[in-house]
């Protein structure tokens, strides 16, 4: 029996036996530290390669453009061999595609509508393996299995298990959205790749600051707390670099910046209050807020920049031919979608003469300003009268209710390519922009309950699963006038993973628990993981363009909304 402490033994709070509640630096400790460290890496780097496997299989086919790569793998080039993105000649695609890659490009530059962090990442694949296929493609799949390995330490860090790590790295390794993304030249798994990368920075940073918190004054909390030391945090300045690359690839990387600002300086509030210090949120808005405005905010807004170094150096052209565009000269849209334009709207850097020194570096910045309005009018004005076969409206995302088709190849006879179809049939091959629907309506459940969870049991770590899920879905919400399509999802996947990972470890139960409960738990958690791998291993075909007849493709194609 535990014997009850003195009423007079100096304690900073007690449970209502009258126990001391522990410290507030051992309540922080991160439950990682409790499992061997190497075990964990050997483990954690064993999912990820076989994530790179998975995505490095037949990397090279179908050899041709899918989707919006015609975009992004020709400017990723452009700027490796340009240093900016030209425009391309008429029909490049056909003589990149038979190797001719000399006179692609026109000598004027081409208005990009998406910033340049995500373009040279798949450059340096094409700098590595040329511009083929396999080049543009390279970079996601290394990227895509690092974020599984990202996973498996976030994961881990959260919960304490090597084993519940694993098992949020192998969900994100079996997720076919996930896979199709990481074999593909697009943008959208650099951003998600980021954002996980600043997220795990983040609570890597709340660890860091708990374990340099502790009370003061012989166990009683300052007024302010402990702030030695803790103005500067270099696992924040890290996250604010994540955010800067995320938002240097897409936009809507500004979203979690955002929310996981706020969110640190709660995090920063609580651990004051842990120790005692009152009105711990407001004056942790001093102390802990404006050094994170600084290693969060302005890092990113500075990396941001920086990304652009490319466009800047070759600002004067810019200025030159895209400043009279008819972004810059929009005024509206038309009754029939047609933009009403003013042709006496230019850039007034375009009217100036030429700077020198720290002057040109300014008329290059203002330049750069004009020129995102130009592409912020674009993405907002632009696209609303437009329209695309596999737009899809966010609330349906999580239930993956419009897929993309990012290639197909119909009418495959029978006996070509080794079709095998019945003499009335004939064979295909697709790539299908799918999640594992298990998985996707399972981690749906799952975050349900992550929000029930984070409000009535106030568990953080929940609470970071909601935040960063609804900040890359939520607002999709206010902009679906325009086309949007369900890969857009792919930043949630793994905050929605993180979840259901965390549900999958309560309902295994503790290590400690009765054996029979423990045993339960094993057999629910292991059958929803098995029915993953199974639906996974069903979808593959359509998700690497494996050759399927007619029939064996509908067995597939569960609703009408995915054909």
């Amino acid at each position: 029996m535990t014997t009850r402490p003195p009423e007079d033994t100096e304690v900073l709070s007690r449970t209502a036996a009258g126990f001391p509640v522990p410290p507030a630096r051992e309540r922080a400790r991160p439950l990682a530290r409790l499992e061997g460290r190497l075990n964990s890496w050997v483990a954690s780097i064993a999912v990820m390669l076989l994530a790179l496997f998975l995505r490095l299989w037949k990397l090279g086919t179908p050899k041709e453009f899918e989707f919006d790569e015609t975009y992004y793998a020709k400017d990723a080039w452009s700027m490796l061999q340009h240093g900016y993105v030209r425009d391309y000649v008429d029909k490049a695609d056909d003589q990149i595609l038979a190797g001719h890659l000399n006179g692609l490009f026109k000598a004027e530059p081409s208005m990009i509508v998406h910033p340049a962090v995500g373009k040279w990442m798949i450059a340096a694949g094409e700098h590595v393996f040329g511009m083929t296929p396999f080049g543009w493609r390279i970079s996601a799949a290394v990227v895509g299995a690092l974020m599984v390995l990202v996973m498996c330490r976030l994961v881990r860090r959260l919960t304490g298990s090597t084993l519940l790590g694993c098992v949020a790295g192998l969900l994100l390794c079996l997720d076919g959205q996930h896979l199709v993304l990481s074999r593909l030249g697009l943008l959208d798994i650099f951003l998600a790749f980021w954002i996980l990368c600043a997220a795990h920075c983040l609570v890597v940073d709340r660890d860091w600051t708990r374990a340099r918190m502790r009370p003061t004054n012989s166990g009683r909390a300052a007024t302010w707390g402990p702030t030695k030391g803790l103005w500067f945090r270099p696992w924040r300045l890290l996250a604010g670099i994540c955010f800067g690359l995320a938002i240097g690839t897409k936009w809507s990387g500004v979203y979690p910046l955002a929310a996981f600002g706020l969110l640190v300086w709660f995090w920063d509030a609580g651990a004051r209050r842990a120790i005692g210090v009152r009105f711990a949120v407001a004056k942790s808005a001093l102390v802990d807020a404006v050094p994170a405005f600084a290693h969060l905010v302005v890092v990113a807004f500075v990396v941001y920049v920086a990304s652009w170094t490319g466009w800047l150096v070759h600002a004067n052209q810019y200025e030159q031919d895209l400043s009279s565009s008819q972004y810059t000269q929009f005024v509206s849209m038309g009754p029939k979608c047609e933009p009403v334009t003013d042709d006496s709207k230019q850039w007034p850097t375009a009217k100036e003469p030429d700077a020198s020194g720290l002057g040109e570096v300014f008329q290059s910045l203002r330049s750069l300003a004009y020129y995102h309005h130009d592409v912020y009018t674009f993405h907002t004005n632009f696209l609303n009268c437009s329209d695309h076969t596999y737009r899809s409206d966010p609330e349906g995302w999580l239930l993956l209710n419009r897929p993309v088709g990012v290639n197909v190849e119909n009418d495959i006879a029978r006996g070509e390519q080794g079709c095998m179809a019945p003499a009335d049939s004939h064979c295909l091959k697709e790539v299908l922009l799918l999640g594992t629907p298990i998985l996707w309506w399972g981690a749906t459940l799952a975050l349900i309950y992550a929000a029930i969870a984070w409000i009535g049991r106030r568990d953080w770590r929940y609470g970071m699963a909601v935040i960063g899920s609804l900040t890359m879905w939520i607002p999709w919400e206010f902009n679906d006038t325009r086309p949007i399509f369900s890969f857009y999802a792919s930043a949630i996947l793994p905050f929605m993973i993180i979840a259901l990972t965390m549900v999958m470890g309560e309902i295994l139960g503790r290590s400690r628990a009765a054996t029979t409960r423990r045993t339960v738990g094993t057999i629910i958690t292991g059958s929803f993981f098995v029915l993953v791998l199974l639906n996974f291993a069903w979808f593959w075909p359509i998700w690497t363009n494996e050759l399927l007849t007619y029939s064996e493709w509908a067995d597939r194609i569960w609703f009408k909304r995915w054909i």
